[in-house]
């Protein structure tokens, strides 16, 4: 790959040129190969097929570039990184049972008490329906909001939570509106606790940006009206849906300041082969775009859900997130970990989450 030659270094391998293939997404443009909420599969890209998603490659030929540079240049300095966590939360499911209508209250109930075994279901689902006015209920299993919070604190961490605002497929979108009393109770506690605040498109935005600039809106409106103030405002599309470039134009165009959306939903990896933010770039229209990408590395679901790698809670579940998080710290990374609130109803997954987080 790399040889002597005279008066430097030959490097028979065009590392400026994958990484930006790697980067923009080259392989998903016009994709034909699509799962069924029309997602581009790892199972479809080259780092899938070839064994090396687990990898961030572009950080690792870049770290080979940087040696090389350093031979033939001795004295010249290098930008460093320094490795960081950032946990973030897509808020699909606030409250179990505070938002659903009365056909939906008694199916989620009966569900509770037929499949998951738990009886009080019958008496807290109809009281915490009644209740949840002003703000989420205490006892609510899916209220883990100040939980995640209290461990982020504790690790010197910000979380990121990110709300649906818009319904544009009612079988997949949220059961709350982002102006309910109890929702901007919930938005108000996560700022005045220093956490952040973002924007969860509903399923079908990712190829509308109209109605994706219209939920921007939205959210930056009720957050004004609570006083809620924010240096930048990102965000990461439901179901991680995403079309290569429509959605990063739609992202551009709503404003946005990052994304966060491009990791995989079946296993998680580094989808752009990197674990650090970088500048969104259009390769169609080729132009760059006035927006970060925060690439995601994993998520709960692709882990533990038997929809996925079916790791469970255990010890093989935790060995993968600690992989993962420790190839970002071997680049100086950042580990962006999403999980959702309402993946932390048994203590075999508070425990998991505080172990990825902790180690």
């Amino acid at each position: 790959m790399v040889e002597a030659a005279p008066g430097g270094l030959v490097v028979h391998y065009d590392i400026p040129g994958l990484t930006y293939w790697m980067l923009t997404r080259q392989e998903e443009v016009d994709a034909q190969v699509l799962d069924r909420h029309c997602r581009f599969p790892a199972s479809a890209s080259h780092a899938g097929r070839h064994g090396y998603l687990d990898r961030p490659i572009v950080d690792e030929w870049l770290a080979v570039l940087g040696q090389i540079i350093l031979r033939q240049w001795p004295g010249a300095t290098l930008k460093g990184h320094r490795f960081r966590m950032r946990p973030t939360h897509d808020v699909d499911r606030p409250s179990r049972y505070g938002f659903a209508r009365d056909v939906k209250l008694i199916r989620v109930m009966l569900g509770d008490i037929l499949l998951y075994r738990r009886p009080q279901a019958l008496f807290l689902g109809p009281w915490v329906r009644l209740t949840t006015r002003r703000r989420l209920h205490g006892l609510d299993p899916l209220n883990t909001f100040d939980w995640l919070m209290d461990v982020s604190d504790r690790h010197g961490v910000a979380s990121a939570f990110y709300f649906l605002c818009g319904r544009t497929d009612p079988r997949k979108d949220a059961d709350y509106e982002p102006e309910h009393p109890a929702i901007r109770h919930l938005l108000r506690r996560i700022h005045s606790r220093g956490h952040e605040i973002g924007l969860h498109p509903s399923y079908h935005t990712f190829r509308n940006p109209k109605e994706l600039a219209n939920e921007a809106v939205r959210l930056r409106r009720v957050c004004a009206e609570e006083g809620i103030e924010q240096a930048e405002w990102g965000g990461r599309m439901h179901y991680l849906r995403w079309q290569m470039p429509l959605t990063l134009q739609g992202c551009t165009q709503a404003g946005l300041d990052y994304d966060t959306t491009l990791g995989y939903a079946e296993e998680p990896g580094f989808r752009c082969g990197t674990c650090h933010d970088y500048p969104a770039f259009d390769p169609v229209k080729g132009e760059a775009l006035p927006l970060r990408i925060r690439p995601l590395i994993a998520m709960e679901g692709s882990v533990t859900s038997p929809l996925y790698l079916g790791l469970g809670t255990g010890d093989e579940a935790y060995e993968r997130f600690i992989v993962l998080k420790n190839r970002c710290r071997a680049v100086g990374g950042t580990f962006t970990l999403l999980w959702h609130n309402s993946e932390l109803t048994t203590a075999a997954q508070r425990s998991l989450y505080e172990r990825v987080l902790a180690d």
